[in-house]
């Protein structure tokens, strides 16, 4: 599924084609290290003065696998004869909202030149000014539970209202939540996706890919037609952690990619924050291991507004204000629906869940309910808003805020 027609408001990039010849040649020059090239970049001025150096000059200022990688010839880009691709990458860079940003670029994203190693050359879509605001970013599980969904939204949507864009990676779960949350919000959001700028992944969020396009911004660093591929994810966490002030970890396992993220953004100097949870939810356990390693414990939006030297009267302000109306969404009439009133059974059975899911047997062992007002329970909380069903027959209690 392709960006191709996603729509944005942004006048077209206007770069030199051979400037942007030179500049896509070296960015996606194979075995060439993000930080060689800068290194050559500072040595020798432009792509272009690079490209004119001799093997030996090359291999002087960084080495000879480094000098090797520039002076051979261009080959297939993503399985596109070069100067085909370099065609292609120019028609795209024409189409308005489309943005081919090098490291000689003003609108190239000034935090991400804190990195020791960032990318040469990134294609980007959309909203420019996004890429040089304040920022947080919000990662989490891509099997998220509906209390997580609904908190990354929530903070989100406060974030975003207070002045900070949200960054995260357009992935199911708590990428996708944060996103929604901030484009409610008053500021926006970052998308930093792990294919090429031209390609939506995963497909499921295609009208997502579309709000962002044209009410946020969308970020690669990989060529057009680049599919997705597990190896290019970790490297892409390492954009989100670089774009942000600081990384709030909503619900992660231990072994989730959401860890990655974190400790990039630690090594960078960058503020980790982690959400707590239940002692018994495997998604609290990455954010728990990050807290006992020194992540910031947050329970609500103003702390990380805090964070980011909003005071505390500041904080609150904020996040009471909101800059625009709301769309009426599936969580506020969810809530909504959390007015109706509740028999006994259901009363016992949401106290007996408290705040870890809990299986069918359980739930029998604490309320002492029969299989039919047990299940009869669960169905009046489950249309109210107030329990949502996990996978494996498991039930949780849904707070809303």
């Amino acid at each position: 599924m392709t960006t191709a027609d996603l729509p944005t408001e942004e006048a077209a990039s206007t770069l030199d084609p051979d400037e942007l010849r030179a500049w896509l040649r070296l960015a996606h020059a194979k075995g060439l290290r993000p930080l060689a090239l800068r290194t050559l970049l500072g040595a020798f001025g432009g792509p272009r003065e690079v490209l004119s150096e001799s093997f030996a000059a090359l291999a002087d200022t960084a080495d000879a696998r480094t000098a090797e990688a520039v002076l051979a010839p261009p080959g297939d880009i993503e399985g596109v004869g070069f100067d085909h691709y370099i065609d292609a990458a120019l028609a795209w860079a024409s189409e308005p909202g489309n943005h081919i940003l090098t490291l000689a670029d003003t609108a190239y994203p000034q935090a991400l030149l804190t990195m020791p190693d960032p990318p040469p050359l990134l294609y980007a879509k959309g909203r420019l000014d996004l890429l040089q605001a304040r920022a947080v970013a919000i990662v989490g599980s891509r099997h998220a539970t509906p209390q997580g969904l609904e908190d990354a939204r929530r903070f989100a949507r406060a974030l975003s209202d207070a002045g900070l864009a949200v960054v995260s990676g357009l992935a199911l779960g708590i990428d996708a939540s944060a996103h929604r949350g901030a484009l409610e919000g008053a500021t926006g959001t970052v998308s930093v996706i792990g294919t090429g700028a031209d390609l939506v992944y995963p497909g499921a969020h295609h009208t997502l890919a579309h709000e962002i396009a044209r009410d946020g911004a969308m970020l690669s660093e990989w060529p057009l037609g680049t599919p997705a591929r597990s190896a290019n994810f970790p490297q892409r966490n390492r954009l989100i952690a670089g774009l942000s002030g600081g990384v709030l970890i909503v619900e992660a396992a231990m072994r989730s990619g959401s860890l990655i993220t974190a400790r990039l953004a630690n090594e960078m100097g960058r503020d980790v924050f982690a959400m707590p949870g239940s002692i018994h939810a495997p998604l609290s356990q990455g954010c728990h291991r990050l807290i006992k390693q020194g992540a910031k414990l947050v329970e609500t939006p103003e702390e990380v507004l805090e964070e980011f030297g909003f005071s505390p009267a500041n904080a609150r302000a904020a996040v009471a204000k909101r800059g625009r109306p709301r769309p009426v969404s599936a969580s506020w009439a969810s809530a909504k629906l959390q007015d109706v009133p509740m028999n006994e059974d259901a009363e016992r059975v949401l106290g007996a869940l408290g705040h870890a899911p809990a299986t069918l047997e359980i739930l029998a062992t604490r309320t002492h309910l029969d299989g039919a007002a047990l299940q009869g329970a669960l169905l009046q909380l489950e249309l109210s808003g107030r329990v949502a069903a996990l996978g494996g027959g498991r039930y949780t209690a849904v707070e809303r805020s």
